[in-house]
């Protein structure tokens, strides 16, 4: 039976966790609109593959919101990694290898997102400077203007190599905490399976990796979108005092 000072502790650690919970659930929804808004909307209205001309009149009609596309993408890599740090925070106790682990892939995976940035960046400075046209011929111009976006188009999907693997320490973490309902923890690894199968797919048989994608995203789809209304909603559950460690105060002795 727990003593008050122990139903103290453990109600300040639960409020704690609640909040370090709430704050990474904050940072998610943001990584979410970000990067909804930069790979999902932006990224398509640009790239058309195989088409130069196609893509350069994409970029300069929608040159404002490319760049505006850039910074999203830039943004995104820095709640993405500012998540990491919070659920390090809040699950390093379960097992500190696998929390690292988290966050290194993480850092990879903002990092390469930071790069493809700049190509898309690039793409965009190609498309409306008037002199590359003038020092390449236009239709170099425009090649070079799609090959810029192949690349970023490209990194972002081996992105995904970094950005699927670090769901499974999460996923791990997630399932032995106690925290989080274990069936969340398993969607979270089975969505890392998916995502490596969409990469996979995509750069061997680029044909079936879109028409795969769509089936392939479903897993992802549930098991973030199922841990960010965790996050916010719930926080985490209450763990029992037993699992946190906290012992019951020793008793003096008498004198």
């Amino acid at each position: 039976m727990s003593t008050p000072i122990q139903t103290v502790i453990g109600t300040a650690t639960t409020t704690s966790l609640k909040r370090l919970a709430r704050i990474a659930g904050v940072f998610y929804l943001f990584v979410a609109i970000f990067g909804g808004f930069a790979e999902g909307i932006v990224d398509p209205m640009l790239h058309v593959a195989g088409d130069a001309a196609a893509t350069v009149g994409n970029v300069v009609a929608n040159a404002g919101l490319a760049r505006i596309g850039v910074v999203a993408h830039v943004v995104n890599g820095v709640f993405l990694v500012l998540l990491a740090m919070t659920l390090y925070l809040l699950l390093n106790h379960v097992q500190k290898n696998a929390a690292r682990w988290m966050v290194v892939l993480v850092a990879v995976a903002a990092g390469i997102t930071s790069l493809n940035a700049v190509f898309q960046f690039e793409a965009v400075q190609v498309a409306t400077d008037s002199s590359y046209a003038a020092a390449f011929g236009t239709a170099g111009s425009n090649a070079l203007v799609l090959l810029l976006l192949d690349i970023q188009h490209y990194g972002t999907l081996a992105a995904q190599v970094s950005f699927g693997l670090w769901l499974a320490p999460l996923g791990y973490l997630a399932y032995r905490s106690g925290l989080f309902p274990k069936a969340l923890g398993v969607a979270l690894v089975v969505a890392t399976i998916s995502y490596l199968v969409h990469v996979l797919v995509a750069f061997l048989v680029p044909d079936i990796g879109a028409q795969a994608k769509p089936l392939l995203a479903i897993a992802p789809l549930i098991a973030e979108v199922w841990l960010l209304g965790y996050l916010l909603l719930k926080g985490v559950r209450s763990p029992r005092i037993a699992d946190r460690g906290i012992a019951a105060p020793v008793a003096p002795m008498p004198a």
